[in-house]
This record gives structure tokens, sequence and C-alpha cells, in this order.
């Protein structure tokens, strides 16, 4: 082996070089190795895109979701005091914020919005949550008592055209029954500041007010809709969660993101394996131009292989010196597509935002994605993957043609020349 291995990658470096008499098989050895380059690179492209989207996803869900929640089963908790300091000694608890919740209508001029009203306690809500860091024109202890104003979804805000300083109303869905029959119970509020979480669903849907204020609007008296819980592990709060409303004593309906949001990772960890699938098939073309490839080379040097056959070279050597030659086509192929995949993802976002600014097009719409932008993380496993997989697949690509010229008969070869 130690002969065979330098004569077999001198032998298949003279045979990669481009001459004239086989320039058409050194042009699909090109298309093959531009093949694989294109498949490592989109693949790897693609993939990353699927990893920055649901880390990205993860990271504001999280930055604005509760990791669990705890609610009543028959309305507003009440003595909901006791029941948080309870919550907060339970191991994995970091810590516990109350809240008022339901759903409602918010108005400005003629502008309608299905809006979901939060009432939250700042100083709690910090310690659950870092939706602060996305609040603009304000801060979340904007939020008096008494005062009646309220933190709007930036995509909210649009929609309503409001901004800073107008009065909105909110309209809540429990009637007041007047002579006239019942009314809707409505409260006008002053916006204070908008809510940049980068989560459309989120920024879309959301008004937050002061506890007591959308204590007051809802009718639920000192009681709260529910306990939102910061965990340890927030990967482990359905567990969490579940053993904590049955040591409060049960009759509480519980939820976690990875309930309310699964579907999302889901259909990413789905679709990332469908695509990975679907994107061998570039690969899978450009092997095939490999074994193209070698098989025309053999066919051409048969008179070579022929008389290095008759001067003492092995079949053992040819095999070598055909599987070397597809394996440098796709290394160097393999190499370039890495190159290429990473540099595009690490670029992703102004690649994007250029394209948008060049066509006059929104490319990447919020309203579809969730997400204002494209992000895009290639990760060492998944490159590991691929570059492996493009490897393997060349070089199971070179067997073929290899296997052939290392049965070639001298004889039966030199016979038809």
């Amino acid at each position: 082996m130690s002969i065979q291995m330098p004569f077999a990658w001198r032998l298949a470096r003279r045979y990669l070089r481009p001459k004239s008499e086989n320039g058409f098989v050194s042009f699909i050895a090109l298309v093959g190795m531009a093949g694989v380059a294109v498949g490592v690179a989109v693949l790897l492209i693609v993939l990353g895109v699927m990893n920055g989207f649901e880390a990205e996803l993860k990271d504001r869900i999280l930055a604005v979701a509760s990791h669990a929640t705890i609610t009543g089963l028959n309305g507003p908790i009440s003595e909901w005091q006791s029941l948080a300091e309870s919550a907060r000694a339970e191991p994995g608890v970091m810590a516990v914020a109350p809240y008022v919740e339901e759903r409602a209508l918010v108005a400005h001029g003629k502008a309608v919005n299905g809006v979901l009203v939060r009432g939250i306690d700042p100083a709690a809500e910090r310690s659950v949550s870092t939706l602060d860091r996305h609040v603009r024109g304000a801060t979340l202890e904007s939020l008096v008592p008494g005062r009646y104003g309220v933190l709007l979804g930036k995509s909210l805000a649009t929609d309503l055209g409001a901004t800073v300083g107008d009065r909105v109303v909110i309209a809540a869905p429990q009637g007041v029954a007047t002579p006239a029959g019942v009314v809707p119970r409505l409260r006008r509020f002053t916006v204070l500041g908008t809510i940049d979480s980068g989560l459309y669903e989120f920024d879309h849907n959301v008004a937050l007010v002061a506890q007591a204020d959308a204590a007051h609007l809802f009718k639920t008296g000192d009681g709260v809709t529910g306990l939102r819980l910061r965990l340890q592990d927030p990967f482990a709060a359905a567990a969490v969660v579940r053993r904590v409303a049955v040591d409060l004593g049960g009759g509480f309906y519980i939820s976690d993101w990875t309930r309310e949001h699964g579907n999302f990772f889901r259909s990413i960890a789905t679709t990332k394996s469908i695509m990975f699938v679907l994107l061998l098939l570039v690969m899978a073309v450009a092997a095939f131009n490999i074994v193209a490839t070698l098989t025309m080379l053999v066919r051409e040097k048969r008179s070579d292989i022929a008389i290095l056959r008759t001067m003492g070279v092995s079949p053992r050597t040819l095999l070598i010196t055909f599987v070397l030659q597809g394996s440098v086509i796709g290394l160097v192929g393999t190499a370039l597509g890495l190159l290429l995949g990473v540099t595009i993802a690490m670029n992703l976002a102004t690649i994007v935002h250029a394209l948008e600014s060049l066509l006059h097009a929104t490319l990447v719409d919020p309203r579809i994605y969730l997400l204002d932008e494209l992000p895009a993380r290639v990760t060492v496993g998944d490159a590991v993957r691929v570059c492996g997989t493009g490897i393997l697949l060349t070089i199971l690509s070179t067997l073929p043609p290899a296997i052939t010229a290392a049965r070639t008969q001298p004889a039966e070869a030199l016979r038809h020349d």
C-alpha cells in the first residue's frame, strides 16, 4: 500500500489535468465539482436559516411570553398572594407574577382591532420576562394604577394609527345593563408608548395596562386571571408547572410556552428534515456527473489502463487511482460549498435587505414569517453532517467506474485498439 498510494496519487493527478484531447471530460468534472459546491452551499444556507429562525423565534417568545402559567378554572383566582408565595418556594421556580388578562376591542378614530389586554404589576413583570427591553417611548413603570395608560404593540399601534399621547377606547366583553339594554363597558386609555418585540403575533395583538386598571375594567375585583412563572429551566416547563399546580392543591388550568408555541418548533423540525432530504438530490445529481466523468475517462484511457496492467500495475492500484480522482473532485467541491454557504449565511440579513431595496419589495413579511428579518445560524454539527454527506456521496459515486477500470483485461482492451 505504501508504494501503491504515491503511484495512484500521481496517476490520478495526471488524469485530473485538463488536456486538449479530453477537454469535454475535464468540463464535466468541473460541472460535477460545481454541482457538489452548490449542493453543499444551498443545504448549509437552508439549514442555517431554519436554525436561525428557530433560535430567534425561541428567544423572542421567551422574552415576552411566560415560561408557564397557572390560571383559575372558574374565573379569577382570589387570595392569589398566598399561592404566589407558595409557588416561589417550589424548586425550579425563580419568580412569580400575577396578571389580569382578557380579550377586548380597542378603537382609535374609525379603526377598531381585537386585542389581548394584559394587566401587569411592572415590578413583578420584570422578574418573569425581559419585556421592558422592548418598550419604546416609555417604561413599564409608566403604567401607574388609576391613570389608565396603555402600552400598545408596535404593529397594533400602526394599524390603529395611534401614537404616543393619543387616547384609545378599550371595550370589555362584559356588558353593563342599562334601561336602554346591555351596552359594552368602555374606558379611555392614553397611549404611553409601544412594544417592539420583533414578534409580529405579539406586537399585533397585545396591549399592556396596569393590573389595577385591568381589574377595574374587567370587574375581577381583588382576584387575578392567573400567575406567570419564570423557571430555571424553560425546557422543563411542562413538568415543573404540573408539579407546582399539584403542590398548590390542584383545581387550576396550567399551560406553558412549549404547549402554546410548540407547533412552530415541530413544523420547523419537520421542514428541516424534509429540506435536507430534498436538497440531497442536488448533490446526488453532482455525484452522477462524477460517475459520468470517470466512466468516460475509463473508456478513453482503456489502452493506457491495459498497458499499465501489462507493466504490473495491480487492479487495486487502478481502483485507488480512480477513487482518488473522484474524491478530489468531491473534496474540492465540498470545500468550496462550505466556504460559499457559510459566507452567504453569515451575511444573509444584509443580502436580503439589499435585495429588498433593489427590488422595492418585502421579501420577509413579518405577518407571514412572524419575524421582521431572516436570521441564519450555521452550526458545527450541520456543517459536519452536510460536508460528510457530500464527501460520502462523491466517494460512493467513484466506485462503479473505478471497479470497471480495475477489472479491465489487458488483452481484450488492446485487441480493440
